[in-house]
């Protein structure tokens, strides 16, 4: 419904409730969230047409120029870090992100913070730091590009939804390519039942959220998403 992959709730159940190490947790949490991205976007069409999506081509590329690469770097530093440290400063950024979606942006606005180079030049420095964000933890993304559509160029918040999964497919086929590389890519092998029952429980969920986002207004999805970054903020600080 908001355009995320899910993974930022399915992390701390991993970590916590099913007991995957770390790097497994975010290897099998990009697993799932590859199949999320997937269904969503074609599920969203109904509410946000193609057509809308080609007109902001531009901003995907800017985006997708750095978080390419940023999923690249991250994945292979995932390989060699388990830092709590790095659980909380992301657990920081998410709580920061939703205080300003609140308090600084109206969902009916649709004026981009920078125009020009400078946006451009915004655009790939934060595409960058995406794509290593959501290597590192095997998220899609989305509780990132979203505001960044938004905040950074203007986009209408179901309008963002829908570019962050067209964003976030790329992006993570990048940072899987990467892991797959590393021995610890077995856990996927080791624990098909699991996610075949995780996978088909995601492609439900994200048909009935792609139903309900035509019927919930703009205006509640912004307070939405920033509950998502205040709980997910949460559950990462009390990481172990």
């Amino acid at each position: 419904m908001i355009g995320l992959g899910g993974a930022e709730f399915r992390l701390p159940l991993l970590i916590g409730t099913f007991r995957f190490g770390a790097l497994d947790a975010v290897i099998v949490n990009k697993a799932v969230s590859l199949v999320v991205v997937a269904s969503a976007l074609p599920f969203r069409m109904g509410t946000v047409p193609l057509a809308d999506l080609a007109t902001q081509w531009n901003v995907v590329l800017n985006l997708l120029a750095g978080s390419l690469l940023g999923a690249w770097f991250g994945a292979g530093w995932a390989t060699h870090l388990a830092s709590r440290t790095f659980f909380h400063l992301i657990a920081a950024l998410l709580a920061l992100i939703a205080l300003v979606l609140v308090t600084l942006h109206h969902p009916a606005a649709a004026t981009p913070l920078l125009t020009g180079t400078a946006q451009m030049v915004a655009g790939v420095a934060a595409g960058f730091a995406i794509g290593i964000v959501a290597a590192l933890l095997g998220v899609a993304g989305g509780e990132l590009l979203i505001p960044t559509l938004v905040l950074l160029f203007g986009v209408d918040i179901k309008l963002a939804g829908s570019l962050a999964l067209v964003i976030s497919l790329p992006t993570m086929l990048v940072g899987f390519a990467r892991y797959s590389r590393h021995k610890a890519f077995s856990v996927l092998a080791e624990n098909k039942g699991f996610l075949a029952f995780m996978a088909l429980g995601s492609v439900v969920g994200t048909f009935v959220g792609s139903r309900l986002l035509g019927l919930v207004p703009s205006a509640m999805l912004m307070p939405l998403l920033a509950l998502v970054l205040v709980w997910s903020a949460v559950k990462l600080w009390r990481h172990d």
